[in-house]
């Protein structure tokens, strides 16, 4: 994730039952969420270490609460100003898919209206930065099959599992 340099980016770190996660979040609201050696994760030099930042401390809740199995839709105000105006077209796509669904990179790539860019769809959903909270877990191929999963497909299974759909 490339955030302007002149935009503060406050950071920490929770554990789940999937391993760590990283946190980070912005004035404007959470901006990441990798799981520990997650592909594509960003460099964190200059980040401000803040446990007790409010969008923080809330996403930290919320994943909490969804991993517990007690939560199926998270609020918390996000910051998904940090990507390209396709790959954030992609992302706000990813939230609308509802917990215990799936979609294919192809309707993805239908819905926002880029049916021929599948691949270019794809690249986006693994460049996604809030991992669970934007559900591209929740994507699979055409025919149904698993797909790649930044955070590892072994998350994307359990992730799954968690809500339902058998993987």
């Amino acid at each position: 994730m490339k955030i302007h340099k002149t935009m503060a980016v406050y950071t920490t770190s929770i554990t789940s039952a999937l391993g760590g996660i990283t946190l980070a979040a912005t004035d404007r609201g959470l901006a990441g969420v990798w799981f520990d050696a997650q592909r594509h994760s960003p460099d964190t030099t200059g980040w401000i270490i803040s446990d007790d930042h409010p969008v923080l401390r809330q996403a930290a809740a919320q994943l909490t609460d969804y991993f517990a199995g007690t939560r199926q839709r998270f609020d918390v105000p996000l910051d998904l100003s940090h990507g390209t105006p396709f790959q954030q077209s992609v992302w706000q796509a990813l939230l609308r898919i509802p917990h215990g669904a799936t979609s294919s990179y192809g309707r993805l790539g239908t819905e926002i209206g880029r049916s021929a860019a599948v691949r270019a769809v794809g690249a986006a959903v693994g460049r996604n930065p809030l991992s669970v909270i934007v559900p591209c877990h929740r994507v699979l191929g055409a025919n149904g099959s698993l797909t790649g999963y930044a955070g590892g497909l072994d998350r994307k299974v359990r992730l799954l599992a968690l809500e339902g759909i058998a993987a």
